[in-house]
């Protein structure tokens, strides 16, 4: 079983920045593929951005160029450094594992953090 438990979602101006923390447990973390999902009311699920246990990153055209996403295994958290947000990036942020490590089944899912961006 993985738990994974998201923070740092908050209120923030147009222009501004907010990192999301993931923290997972797990003893083979590293082996897992991570990714954060986003939803916003009205709209369906959207992946936002993904890595792998290699460390290859991916994100959604909507946000690329302005999202990061890394992580720690170390501290078996994944990070997602987002910057020059704009108000359409308001909804709840999802943190997922995929314990397989290939990003195509995420099992596993966290409670979600709200981001807010006003304008």
């Amino acid at each position: 079983q993985v738990q994974l438990v998201e923070s740092g979602g908050g209120l923030v101006q147009a222009g501004g920045s907010l990192r999301l923390s993931c923290a997972a447990s797990g003893r083979t973390f590293s082996n897992y593929a991570m990714a954060w999902f986003r939803l916003a009311p009205g709209k369906e699920r959207e992946f936002v951005a993904g890595i792998k246990w290699s460390a290859g990153k991916y994100y959604a055209g909507s946000v690329k160029g302005r999202f990061t996403i890394s992580r720690d295994n170390l501290k078996n958290t994944v990070y997602l450094q987002m910057n020059s947000l704009k108000p359409e990036d308001t909804a709840v942020y999802y943190c997922a594992a995929d314990p397989d490590g290939l990003g195509h089944d995420y099992d596993y899912w966290g409670q979600g953090t709200q981001v807010t961006v006003s304008s």
